[in-house]
């Protein structure tokens, strides 16, 4: 009788487990899966194939018809020079270290003060920060330029950079948030030993906050370096001060675009970051790892 219930039992969830709607669901979820996959994908694939035409082919075939030659590096060269990329991608290294920088050091310290010390005031200003994350900040650009102006800022590298590293709530958040998990014990036995606030942060906090950082550098290294309507804006002078996002729209204009040209910019400008990607892989996954258990 027992052997008999068991096998009854064992038959139900066998039947239950290959149902109907358990096949339905499965064909959904791979069918969902290959679509996205085939979305993201997609548009790389179609930019990596109009890379290699030539203006003929490009107009002449549509956008998934493979080129004629896979060796014809003539866009890149062109688009590499006729764009500047060269002085695009300096000015785009010295923004992302500096805006990387200061938003790290600046971050750290706010959130360090708003979680560590309690005063009047502490919760205002976190207020204010999260008022200004819920601004478009499109809206705030008349100001900003205004603002700008009148410090000298605008057409000028240092002052761009200010900018960006002024528009960086999300990160203290970010900060304020990992900081929440770190003990204050830590603090305290610290202060026992005589330490100060200063070497807290900067000799036991600090280290402790790498992941939260690695997070950090990524979403606002992305931002920066892909960053094109602020690029646009307040780096007028192209030929000097653009940057690798403001360089790739030198093949556009009211005559037509030449997208064949943009592609090939768009893969020289995806090649540091690949680059970068793989030989910081690992330091990646594990900040973001670190992170996601600590947040």
């Amino acid at each position: 009788m027992i052997m008999a219930a068991k096998a009854r039992v064992q038959s139900n969830k066998i039947k239950h487990h290959y149902s109907v709607g358990f096949y339905i669901w499965t064909v959904v979820k791979y069918f969902s899966l290959v679509f996205f996959s085939f979305s993201a994908v997609l548009p790389l694939v179609s930019c990596v194939i109009t890379a290699f035409k030539t203006d003929a082919e490009y107009k002449s075939t549509n956008v998934m018809t493979p080129p004629v030659s896979w060796f014809n590096f003539s866009n890149f060269a062109k688009a590499f020079t006729t764009a500047n990329m060269g002085n695009a991608f300096k000015n785009s290294v010295i923004v992302l270290i500096f805006v990387l920088l200061g938003s790290i050091l600046v971050g750290t310290q706010l959130a360090y003060v708003l979680n560590r010390f309690k005063f009047p005031g502490n919760g205002l200003i976190r207020n204010l920060f999260t008022f200004a994350a819920l601004l478009p900040g499109i809206a705030m650009q008349v100001a900003v330029y205004e603002i700008m102006t009148n410090l000298h800022f605008v057409n000028t590298l240092y002052g761009y950079i200010i900018m960006m590293m002024g528009t960086d709530v999300i990160s203290i958040y970010i900060f304020i948030q990992y900081f929440e998990n770190l003990p204050t014990s830590l603090d305290e036995s610290a202060i026992i030993d005589g330490a100060s606030y200063f070497t807290i942060y900067r000799k036991i906090l600090l280290p402790l906050l790498k992941p939260a950082i690695v997070t950090v550098c990524i979403l606002k290294g992305a931002g920066t370096y892909n960053e094109y309507y602020c690029a646009q804006l307040y780096l007028q002078d192209k030929q000097t001060l653009g940057t690798v996002a403001t360089s790739l729209y030198t093949f556009t204009g009211p005559l037509g675009n030449q997208y064949n040209m943009i592609c090939a910019g768009v893969i020289i400008s995806f090649i540091p970051a690949l680059i970068l990607f793989i030989v910081c892989q690992k330091q990646i996954y594990n900040g973001i790892a670190a992170g996601a258990v600590k947040g």
